[in-house]
């Protein structure tokens, strides 16, 4: 049996996925909390901030750590860093409970802002991060 395979190797993943998870979510929440006391409540800024960074990060590792990538990381240390930390760090549930509720207020206009601009700016952003990963490969190759 090669490491990683079968119950023990499992557990092991679980760990670093579940630690990364926590890494995450514990930097989601300290800069939703930031972003909040600069911006304000009434508009999902910090959920927004976060989901395109989040977005910009996954884009850009995934990018440099794939098999045409500058950076050979074991599958685990993706695992725990794109599954675990940026799953943790993202907050796309947190974004669809907060655009439901900007539509049950009748905020259809913010609700509609949010809806697209997370859209927009995500795809934005995991598009550079990959561009730049990919400028960064051809560099040091």
């Amino acid at each position: 049996m090669k490491p990683g395979e079968g119950f023990p190797g499992a557990m092991v993943n679980f760990f670093w996925i579940g630690l990364g998870s926590a890494l995450g979510g514990m930097a989601r929440y300290w800069l939703s909390g930031v972003v909040g006391r600069f911006a304000g409540e009434t508009f999902p800024l910090g959920t927004l901030v976060i989901n395109v960074t989040g977005s910009f990060v996954i884009g850009f590792f995934a990018t440099l750590t794939d098999p045409d990538g500058i950076l050979l990381v074991k599958p685990q240390h993706r695992h725990f860093f794109m599954s675990g930390l940026c799953g943790g760090y993202t907050t796309f549930s947190s974004f669809s409970l907060q655009t439901l509720n900007l539509a049950r207020e009748g905020e259809w206009l913010k609700a509609g802002i949010n809806s697209f601009a997370s859209l927009f700016l995500c795809l934005l952003a995991v598009w550079l991060g990959h561009i730049l990963a990919l400028s960064l490969n051809r560099i040091t190759k």
